[in-house]
C-alpha cells in the first residue's frame, strides 16, 4: 500500500492545471445543454397540455413537474396526462350527438311503436293510417296539416277520407 501511495506522490499533476480551462468549457457546455433541454421539455409539455386541458392548475402542475424532475417528470406527465385532446373530445361529442339525433329522427308507428319509414302512409304491421292523401293532387300529407302545401287546397277536418279507406282495403 505504501508503494502505491509513493507512486502517486511522485506523479506530477501540473499538466491538469494547464487543461483546467478545457474542463470549465466542457462543464459550461454541458450545463447550457441541460438547461436548454429542460426548457425545451417544459415548452413541449406546455404545448401538449394546452391541447388536452383548459385547467390552469393542471397546466402549471405539468410544467413544474417537468422542470423540477426533468426526465422522470416527463415520464410521470406522460402517464398522468389526459388520453384525448380537447379536439378529439369535441369530435367524439359531435359524433355522439349526431347518432342521438339520428336515433331521435327514427319514425315509429303511434299505435304499435314499431319503426317505420317516414314516407309510409300506413303502418305495415298494425294498418294504422299515418298520412292522408290530398284530394286534389293525391300527395301524402301529415294528419296534422290543415291544407296541402303542394297545391294549396284546404283540407276537411276529418282525418280519414274515403280515398284513404279504399287504399287501406286494397
Amino acid at each position: 500500500m505504501d508503494i502505491l501511495l509513493s507512486l502517486f506522490r511522485d506523479i506530477n499533476f501540473d499538466w491538469l492545471a494547464q487543461f483546467q480551462w478545457v474542463f470549465m468549457l466542457v462543464a459550461a457546455i454541458l450545463g447550457a445543454y441541460f438547461i436548454l433541454f429542460a426548457l425545451s421539455l417544459a415548452v413541449w409539455v406546455f404545448r401538449d397540455i394546452r391541447t388536452r386541458s383548459r385547467d390552469p392548475f393542471a397546466i402549471a402542475f405539468a410544467i413544474i413537474l417537468v422542470l423540477v424532475l426533468n426526465l422522470p417528470g416527463l415520464a410521470l406527465y406522460l402517464l398522468l396526462r389526459p388520453n384525448d385532446t380537447l379536439s378529439e373530445n369535441y369530435e367524439r361529442s359531435l359524433q355522439e350527438e349526431a347518432l342521438l339525433r339520428e336515433l331521435d329522427n327514427q319514425v315509429s308507428c303511434p299505435s304499435c311503436h314499431r319503426p317505420i319509414e317516414p314516407e309510409f302512409a300506413m303502418c305495415p304491421f298494425c294498418y294504422t293510417l299515418l298520412k292522408r292523401t290530398c284530394p286534389n293532387c293525391r300527395r301524402l300529407l301529415s294528419p296534422s296539416w290543415r291544407g296541402c302545401p303542394y297545391c294549396a287546397t284546404r283540407l276537411a277536418e276529418s282525418t280519414v277520407t274515403s280515398d284513404q279507406t279504399q287504399e287501406v282495403s286494397r
